[in-house]
């Protein structure tokens, strides 16, 4: 029981807050950031839609209106078998403007859309976003400057979340993650993205499984294959959060099927660099992980609170958390909630598997 506790305890703290202030350290003792230049690649920003006509109009305007020459952008909207006015919305807007194309596809799931959009295109980097955010007018011209490293495959811009409608704080645990991924490009590669901004070079797209999606599997597969997944804090993404904590978790419960099949299926820690592997384990398999250890910290603090001292503080530190996660909303209640989902979510992988098709959190639209 001591060793379950004293484990438990010390991965945790590890993953919160030993590993992010190692990183930061990293970053300033030893510095690698990747190259930048001012290059302006042929590019296709696929946006990859199922049932968005609410805010797809919206998304092709913001995506035409981007500081980038006309004549090296193509907009592609791999529809998703989408069954109300979506394609008709994009074929409208695609009448009158030659750079926007409708690629409908079969059911098959964002990522299948998107492997279907890439083998259509021909241009030199293919960029991706999600059809309810907005970009800055700047973000694409500074998302594809890494490229004139010629090292970097990958590379992820930053997700600004506005304000909730309601009493999601996800924007707190993002800001602080969006900080941890600055931390870890400067020192080689990041362990993860996001799919609201991100770009490949067309000759290093893979196409993966449709259940793994892009956000978790390019990093590392960049870093497998001898490249650099590198992150550009310039390069904005604007999206609307969850509406409160409640569908939050929802959301993350579905998030994190995704990643449990990853960790379990997509043999991340082959071929890694002994600097990137202990990122994924730190950053990543711990994260996910850390449902099951607060469950056996917890555990090992009940079987040993009869001996005092550290046990019985560590128990009483942990059922008074859980008391004010109960009484409001606020931090101490989405931590638990995020922290359950990765619970949540593995028991619907191991008894359910995970689809390949998604479900629109209907709040952030």
């Amino acid at each position: 029981m001591k060793k379950l506790f004293w484990g438990s305890l010390g991965a945790l703290a590890w993953t919160h807050v030993g590993y992010p202030l190692a990183a930061a350290l990293a970053a300033r003792l030893r510095p690698d950031p990747p190259g930048r230049g001012d290059v302006t690649p042929s590019v296709a920003v696929i946006v990859a839609a199922w049932n968005e006509e609410s805010v797809i109009a919206r998304r092709l305007e913001n995506l035409l209106a981007l500081d980038y020459p006309a004549e090296l952008l193509e907009i592609v909207v791999a529809s998703d078998a989408s069954d109300d006015r979506t394609d008709a919305i994009v074929q409208e807007v695609a009448t009158r403007e030659p750079r926007v194309r409708l690629l409908r596809c079969p059911r098959g799931g964002k990522v299948a859309a998107q492997n279907l959009a890439v083998r259509e295109s021909t241009a030199d980097v293919v960029a991706f976003s999600d059809a309810n955010c907005t970009w800055a007018p700047d973000a694409l011209r500074l998302l594809v400057r890494s490229f004139a490293d010629p090292e970097v495959a990958y590379v992820c811009g930053r997700l600004v979340l506005q304000e909730a409608d309601g009493t999601n704080v996800e924007g707190a645990y993002w800001r602080l993650e969006t900080w941890l991924r600055e931390q870890e490009a400067e020192t080689g590669s990041v362990t993860g993205g996001n799919g609201s901004i991100y770009a490949v070079r067309r000759a290093d797209y893979v196409d993966v499984d449709p259940r793994f999606g892009h956000d978790l599997s390019f990093p590392y597969l960049m870093v497998q294959h001898g490249r650099r997944a590198a992150y550009e804090p310039g390069a904005l993404a604007f999206e609307k959060p969850s509406r409160d904590i409640e569908d939050e978790y929802a959301r993350k419960v579905r998030m994190f099927e995704h990643c449990w099949a990853i960790v379990a299926e997509g043999d991340m820690l082959r071929g890694l660099p002994p600097g990137y592997l202990a990122k994924i384990v730190s950053h990543r398999h711990l994260r996910y992980g850390s449902g099951l250890l607060h469950l056996a910290l917890l555990g090992s603090s009940l079987a040993l609170a009869r001996r005092g001292g550290v046990y019985r503080t560590a128990l009483l530190a942990q059922l008074a958390f859980l008391g004010a996660a109960a009484a409001r909303p606020g931090l101490p209640r989405y931590y638990t909630l995020v922290t359950w989902a990765t619970v949540k979510a593995l028991r619907n992988y191991a008894r359910e598997g995970v689809p390949a098709v998604w479900s629109k959190a209907e709040g952030t639209r």
